[in-house]
């Protein structure tokens, strides 16, 4: 790898591809939907204008990012998969691809914690992170000092895009659609999908009475999944942060083996260093379909998933476009995949 990477830090291939996304700057856009899965991704890009054509790349590492425009803004939709470190590749990644704000929402799939129906759709103001704490003894837990489970403290949406999501969604529910949106709630985002939620396996997991705790101790816990958690907190760290880095000092580059698979690529691109604009936020969001209900164990339906995703795809779409980014805080369109 010596021989082929320049810096190991950051690697990135000589025409700025990122490593793991297969991205360069101008194949994304400021405004994002991130979700799960790649059908899912595609049920949001079907709401696109057809002109431009969408631009779609889909990386070796699994990642499928599809970037156009809805009601003739730039926008982007990336299949990132399952968990917080495939949500920490997607931030940071995406942000040394664009110059200006990062408006993110998530659309996923969870369980729910409280007594609504399959199919409901909830908008947490906040989450709290469950990891397995390694530390605990779960082959032999006599006599340990350690907890199971660690809880993090809440870290919370932005508070105008959370808004917009829940009012953009309440405009496009279908009247048949009997499910509430539910809002004021907390997620707990775990670590994985069967020990830090509470699932019983043949594992020693000694999470018996883990959702009995997360109740007790987590105001107005309502889901279970495993990525909104490190959204929140990501988009908190880099709107927070203190001070600025150097506008001069570029990524580190290499010529690393990224070969992503490209629809129609533009026959230009948007080069200017991606790391213009330090001054710059990354507000998150997210909207939760609820797939599983924890309590009684009742599941959605195939069906009911196709006409959720559809609706709350062009609910998230509105959200993300009814929301402002001034124009000195926006991506050049000069060479960019989105370009008229």
């Amino acid at each position: 790898m010596k021989d082929t990477l320049t810096d190991a830090n950051f690697p990135r291939t000589a025409d700025l591809r990122v490593y793991h996304l297969g991205l360069r700057p101008g194949e994304v856009a400021n405004r994002i939907v991130t979700v799960g899965s790649p059908s899912r991704a595609r049920t949001v890009a079907s709401h696109f204008d057809t002109t431009p054509k969408p631009f779609e790349l889909a990386s070796e590492r699994g990642f499928l990012t599809i970037t156009g425009r809805y009601k003739g803004v730039p926008v982007s939709v990336v299949s990132i998969g399952m968990g917080h470190p495939n949500v920490d590749f997607f931030v940071r990644e995406v942000r040394e691809c664009l110059s200006g704000d990062m408006l993110i929402i998530r659309l996923g799939s969870c369980g729910g914690l409280i007594d609504v129906p399959v199919g409901s759709v909830v908008v947490p103001t906040s989450s709290v992170a469950v990891e397995r704490n390694l530390d605990f003894d779960f082959a032999s837990d006599v006599g340990s000092t350690e907890k199971p489970y660690r809880i993090s403290k809440p870290v919370s949406a932005d508070t105008e895009l959370h808004s917009q999501v829940h009012k953009s969604l309440a405009a496009v529910k279908p009247q048949h659609w009997t499910a509430p949106i539910i809002v004021g709630t907390t997620n707990a985002s775990a670590d994985s999908f069967y020990s830090s939620q509470g699932r019983q396996t043949s594992f020693p997991d000694q999470n018996e009475y883990l959702i009995d705790h997360l109740q007790a101790s987590v105001p107005q816990l309502a889901t279970f999944e495993m990525e909104t958690f490190w959204l929140y907190h990501l988009a908190a760290c880099w709107s927070g942060r203190k001070g600025k880095l150097d506008k001069t000092d570029a990524p580190p580059l290499a010529t690393g083996p990224v070969q992503p698979t490209t629809s129609d690529p533009p026959t230009a691109h948007a080069v200017s260093n991606p790391l213009a604009g330090h001054d710059t936020v990354i507000r998150a969001a997210a909207a939760q379909m609820v797939f599983a209900a924890r309590a009684s164990r009742d599941f959605i339906t195939p069906e009911q998933v196709s006409v959720l995703e559809e609706w709350t795809a062009k609910g998230v779409l509105d959200a993300l476009v009814e929301t402002d980014i001034p124009t000195t805080r926006m991506h050049a369109e000069e060479g960019s995949v989105w370009a008229l």
